[in-house]
C-alpha cells in the first residue's frame, strides 16, 4: 500500500504542475457557477410568484422550489453530475496513455512494483484529482447557508445536500474508475477520453432507453443506469443497492485494469 500511496503523490504532483488540471478546475467552476446563479434566479421568480398568486395556482412541479435545498441545491446536484461526465474523461486520460506515449509506462513495468500497486496507485491520484475538482462546487451550499440563515435556522436541509454531494462524489470516482481502464488500453489521450465519454453517456442513459423496452429487460436497463441509481441519493434517500452497485463497477473497472496492466507487463 505504500508504494501505491508514492505513485498516487506523484501523480497529483504532476497534475497539479500541468496547466491542464487548472484549466479543467476553472471549467468546472465557471460551469457550476453559472447554473448555480440560473438556479438561485428560477428560485428567486418561482419565490415572488408564490408570494403573489399563492402555491395552489401555481404547477404542481414548483413544489420543489418551497425550500433552498429542494428548489436550489438538489438540482445543482443533479447539473454537477452531467458537468462531471464531461470532465472526468479529460482528468482520467493521462494516467496510463501519458506514460505510454512518452515510454515511462514500459520502464514502470521492469521495476519492482506489483501491477495492483500501479494501478491503486494511478486511481487514488486519479480519485484525489477528481475530488478536489468536486470539492469546488461545495462552495455554493456553503454560501446559501450563510447567506439565508437566520432565527428559525439553516436555510438548508444538510443530510440531504451532504447526501446529494456524496452521491457526485460516487459519481465522480466511478467515471475516474471506467477512464483509467480504457486510458490502460492506449497511448492517446484524446481517444482516452473519448471513449471514456462514449462508455459513460449511453450507460446514464439507459433508464430512457428502457422506456421503450418490454419486461423483464426494461426493469434490467433500469436497473443498470447509472442515472437511476444517482436519483434517489441525489434526493436525499440512502439506497443500499445504490452503494453497491457503484462499488461493484468500481471494483469490476480496477479489476480489468489490473488485468490489462499484467498483460502488457508479460506481452
Amino acid at each position: 500500500m505504500r508504494t501505491a500511496l508514492a505513485i498516487a503523490r506523484k501523480e497529483l504532483a504532476v497534475a497539479f504542475t500541468t496547466p491542464w488540471a487548472y484549466a479543467v478546475f476553472t471549467a468546472m467552476a465557471a460551469l457550476s457557477s453559472f447554473f448555480f446563479v440560473s438556479l438561485l434566479e428560477q428560485f428567486q421568480q418561482v419565490q415572488s410568484l408564490a408570494r403573489e398568486h399563492g402555491w395552489s395556482r401555481l404547477p404542481p412541479d414548483s413544489i420543489v422550489y418551497r425550500n433552498l435545498t429542494d428548489g436550489v441545491v438538489v438540482q445543482l446536484w443533479g447539473v454537477v453530475l452531467i458537468i462531471t461526465l464531461f470532465v472526468a474523461p479529460f482528468l482520467s486520460m493521462r494516467l496510463f496513455a501519458e506514460e505510454k506515449r512518452q515510454k515511462t509506462f514500459a520502464l514502470l513495468l521492469t521495476t519492482p512494483v506489483r501491477p495492483v500497486d500501479i494501478v491503486l496507485g494511478k486511481y487514488l491520484g486519479g480519485l484525489g484529482l477528481i475530488f478536489v475538482t468536486l470539492g469546488l462546487t461545495l462552495v455554493f451550499p456553503v454560501l446559501l447557508s450563510v447567506v439565508g440563515s437566520g432565527p428559525s435556522g439553516s436555510a438548508l436541509e444538510w443530510p440531504t445536500v451532504l447526501l446529494g454531494y456524496g452521491a457526485v462524489l460516487l459519481w465522480g470516482a466511478t467515471c475516474m474508475a471506467v477512464g483509467l481502464f480504457i486510458s490502460a488500453l492506449t497511448e492517446s489521450q484524446m481517444l482516452a477520453a473519448f471513449l471514456t465519454f462514449t462508455v459513460l453517456l449511453p450507460w446514464m442513459l439507459l433508464r430512457g432507453v428502457a422506456q421503450s423496452t418490454a419486461e423483464p429487460l426494461r426493469s434490467l436497463l433500469a436497473y443498470l443506469s447509472f442515472d437511476t441509481q444517482l436519483q434517489g441519493m441525489i434526493q436525499g434517500v440512502l439506497e443500499v443497492q445504490a452503494l453497491v452497485f457503484f462499488a461493484s463497477v468500481i471494483l469490476f473497472s480496477l479489476l480489468l485494469t489490473h488485468r490489462a496492466v499484467e498483460a502488457q507487463r508479460y506481452a
